[in-house]
């Protein structure tokens, strides 16, 4: 086991791990830190823990010391001066006639160098303008593309489901998500409905895939024919939270009767697995944009 103290950076939720000093520090605390790209400030997320040697990418590098008050002034006032950076960045890439949209704009703790987050179709030569914006700043300048899933993880938002987008508050990285999950889970297909702000998959699609890949093994395959109390018929729904499996039944005069019957009370072929979860081809010719990586 390694004893580790846990920090993010600014708004992130992805949680680091850093050797503790010889300082007390609690749930709350800012403190500095040293990282690959020089001296970060950051918020401390727990005390000491210790957690499994596996899970700790060695070496560990230590908390330097607790952030002061002028610490704090320091972040605060790199903070206001992004809304200008962000102007002056978007007027100097007009004059270049770039077609290209600055999402977000960080200074490093000590001021020495400023990053533009931006947007764009494809490639982009912005040598002349990291010379024009380096002349403008006098500081060393980083442009970093970032795909349509990051800016959404930037900017924020609210989802369709009413709470803040999972990208920028409680995710600390993309997974894969693919439309087979959505069919999966028996979701319509509709990318109205599966899409996110970034107009990719919602992430959240992820998070419940698990049990119902496992779940779907074992129910009827939609438009296979199955045997109920009430006859065979074939099926038409299936409610993978309660279990149930919803049959159309045609009696011999012609009418047709719907009911659900509780799975373990209907008879039927089983499939292999996810195997059979194929997308039509207008289907993938549809969707195919919702899972297509930045």
């Amino acid at each position: 086991m390694a004893k580790v103290i846990g920090v993010k950076f600014r708004n992130s939720a992805k949680l680091y791990y850093f050797a503790p000093n010889r300082d007390r520090i609690e749930k709350g605390d800012n403190v500095i830190v040293e990282t690959a790209r020089g001296v970060e400030y950051a918020t401390c997320c727990h005390g000491v823990i210790d957690v499994p040697d596996e899970k700790v990418v060695q070496p560990l590098k230590p908390v330097i010391r607790k952030a002061t008050e002028k610490d704090a002034e320091r972040v605060a006032a790199n903070l206001a001066k992004v809304p200008q950076a962000k102007k002056t960045a978007e007027e100097r890439i007009a004059a270049h006639g770039l077609k290209m949209k600055v999402i977000d704009v960080e200074y490093t703790f000590d001021g020495g160098k400023v990053i533009f987050y931006f947007t764009a179709a494809g490639r982009i030569d912005f040598r002349e303008l990291v010379r024009d914006l380096a002349s403008v700043f006098r500081l060393r300048i980083e442009l970093r593309q970032i795909g349509i899933r990051d800016e959404t993880k930037i900017l924020g938002g609210i989802a369709p489901c009413g709470r803040e987008c999972c990208c920028a508050s409680c995710m600390p990285d993309f997974r894969k998500v693919t439309i087979k999950m959505a069919k999966v889970q028996g979701l319509s297909l509709n990318p109205g409905k599966i899409s996110g702000l970034c107009g990719r998959l919602m992430c959240c699609l992820e998070y419940e895939n698990e049990y119902y890949s496992q779940v779907y093994k074992k129910m009827p395959k939609l438009g296979s024919t199955a045997t109920c109390p009430d006859g065979t018929g074939i099926v038409i729904g299936n409610n993978m939270l309660k279990f149930l499996v919803k049959i159309r039944i045609e009696n011999a005069d012609g009418s047709l009767l719907y009911k659900e019957y509780p799975l373990d009370a209907v008879t039927f072929k089983h499939s292999s697995g996810n195997d059979d979860v194929k997308l039509t081809k207008e289907e993938q010719e549809e969707l195919k944009e919702l899972e297509a990586d930045d």
